[in-house]
């Protein structure tokens, strides 16, 4: 009897051996849709070298990636996707369009992170992991708050982007002096500025004031008109930060209409929404200091290094995300036994990556962003 229950005892040690070397070796199949033909091919060829950094870094066979071509293109976005899905893939990062994810909820067995920073009208199983308005607004609202700043008028473009930011506005609880609409129009521009900052009526004042003290008896009356016409305009301006939801040379633009209207960046603060670091706005030292909320700055220079290092191009800033979205899977199958069920974007939690802090909460994701400061040719961390 004591030999056939030690026969007994190493079978079923053997068993349970070979299960879990088996469960161990199993990969977890995360499926990769992205354009690698076409206009954007060089977009998705920037992701997929990046996923292959992360993967590396990550060391664990037990993840592997499947790439697959969308052409950038809704329908052969939802191909693919389907054939990843019949490989038993549940997770899948991308796509790298908003306009590709409009088929997708075909698919609702399958959690997509895409690429996208919008979070309006997305299927119910679409993620948006790109640096979202909220996440944006977020940033803004705690920096004006550390600086008393509580006169701000929002500055929106009407760009297919509005609803977008308005929506963001609202479910940040930013309070606000004024929310402004303008057109990009350079030619109405201006004058939407004028009547905003009510310009010609305080160049109005100045010019009163002159005349005033002309015809007075007023002590030193020649310097005091020296004085004033020294200035463009008179009178107070009842805001004390602006935010500017641009880009490039519209938001040149705006910031250069502000300040034709005698209302500078030494008068109010001037903020804006993430630049990713374009260094053009540093040429512009007439408007500075701008403000903004980004990525993590030194983890992009230190990303960026390694990939030249590694593939002898430069990436681009959707590479930064996919190499973060490749560790934040990881790290929220860990904490999930490795199942790639729905808990997975559900349950609340909380990932450091290259970007910042991922948080993540019933399949939302928003992102604790940097502050930086455009100001003597560089671009300075306050937070």
């Amino acid at each position: 009897m004591k030999t056939l229950y030690i026969t007994v005892l190493k079978v079923f040690l053997i068993i349970v051996s070979f299960n879990l070397e088996a469960i161990s070796e199993e990969k977890i199949k995360i499926g990769l849709v992205i354009p690698l033909s076409g206009e954007f091919s060089y977009i998705g060829e920037s992701v997929l070298k990046s996923t292959r950094m992360a993967l590396n870094k990550i060391n664990d066979r037990r993840i592997t990636v499947i790439p697959k071509d969308t052409k950038a293109n809704p329908i052969d976005t939802l191909r693919v996707s389907k054939e990843l899905y019949e490989q038993g893939i549940k997770i899948i990062i991308g796509p790298v369009f908003n306009e590709s994810n409009k088929y997708l909820d075909e698919l609702d067995g399958v959690t997509f992170l895409s690429f996208t920073n919008k979070i309006r009208n997305n299927p119910k199983n679409v993620i948006s992991a790109g640096v979202n308005a909220i996440s944006q607004i977020n940033t803004i609202k705690k920096y004006l708050s550390e600086n008393n700043l509580s006169n701000t008028i929002f500055l929106i473009p009407d760009a297919d982007y509005k609803r977008e930011i308005e929506q963001a506005i609202e479910k940040s609880n930013l309070l606000l002096k004024e929310k402004f609409i303008y057109n990009k129009d350079p030619t109405l521009l201006t004058k939407q500025i004028e009547d905003l900052t009510r310009y010609q009526q305080r160049k109005k004042n100045l010019e009163n004031e002159i005349k005033r003290i002309e015809t007075s008896n007023t002590l030193n009356k020649k310097k005091k008109i020296d004085e004033l016409k020294k200035k463009d305009t008179l009178g107070f301006i009842n805001f004390d930060s602006v935010i500017i939801a641009d880009f490039s040379e519209s938001l040149k633009s705006v910031a250069t209409s502000l300040l034709y209207t005698d209302v500078s960046s030494e008068r109010i603060k001037y903020i804006t929404l993430n630049q990713w670091f374009d260094e053009s706005l540093l040429k512009e030292s007439s408007l500075h200091p701008i403000y903004f909320p980004s990525i993590n700055k030194d983890n992009f220079e230190i990303f960026k290094k390694e990939y030249v290092q590694n593939f002898k191009i430069t990436p681009n800033q959707i590479s930064f995300l996919s190499y973060d979205l490749v560790g934040l899977i990881y790290y929220l199958l860990i904490n999930n036994d490795f199942k790639t069920n729905e808990n997975l974007f559900i349950k609340k939690n909380k990932f450091k990556g290259k970007i910042g802090i991922f948080e993540i909460n019933k399949k939302t994701i928003t992102h604790q962003l940097n502050f930086y400061e455009i100001q003597d040719n560089d671009f300075k961390e306050i937070f």
